[in-house]
């Protein structure tokens, strides 16, 4: 199982940032989990591969053309897919992935988890799709999305859409059981 992990080139002020991606690859690749990610060596993108790499994960990273000096490519990856365009990064990721999650970022880790989110919606995929709160980072945006159920713009049979969680542990049960339905319905 591989899991896109969309997360900040930047490492944020606190360092629970950095500490949690760590918890994160290393937690991943113990439980014999992928990650595909952006492709970076910096930020909390940095903090993830590497930690994923160091506990023997797989590490596959997906970077823009335009952005390799930008984001400073990964050159030790278990894979690397150089592409295109920010467009042709997303497609590549969610196509590897099996869920996808949303560690503290910027605006195009919104965008990342947003897009990913709207497929969701509107049937394109029915993947696990978690937001990880750390340190109350994404408060906001969780009580936003209630304000968008509660005023009609999101269904309300679609809040299971929104995933959150506070710790690996959470991630953790939420793909291995999502995992286990995938491995149902297969067979």
């Amino acid at each position: 199982m591989n899991v896109a992990i969309y997360c900040g080139s930047q490492k944020g002020k606190n360092p629970i940032y950095i500490e949690k991606a760590k918890e994160i690859g290393e937690q991943f690749a113990k439980a014999g989990l992928g990650v595909v990610y952006g492709g970076s060596n910096i930020g909390l993108m940095g903090a993830v591969a590497d930690s994923a790499l160091l506990h023997g994960g797989s590490v596959i990273g997906i970077m823009p053309e335009h952005l390799q000096k930008r984001e400073v490519t990964h050159l030790y990856l278990t894979e690397i897919h150089i592409v295109d365009s920010m467009h042709s990064r997303k497609a590549k990721m969610a196509d590897l992935a099996d869920a996808y999650i949303a560690l503290p970022g910027g605006c195009g880790t919104l965008d990342e988890y947003f897009e990913i989110f709207t497929w969701a919606q509107i049937g394109l995929h029915s993947k696990p799709v978690i937001l990880y709160n750390i340190n109350g980072f994404y408060d906001a945006l969780i009580q936003h999305f209630e304000k968008m159920i509660e005023e009609g713009f999101v269904r309300e049979e679609q809040r299971h859409i929104l995933q959150v969680a506070t710790s690996v542990d959470e991630i953790l049960n939420i793909l291995l059981v999502d995992h286990d339905v995938i491995k149902m319905v297969a067979n």
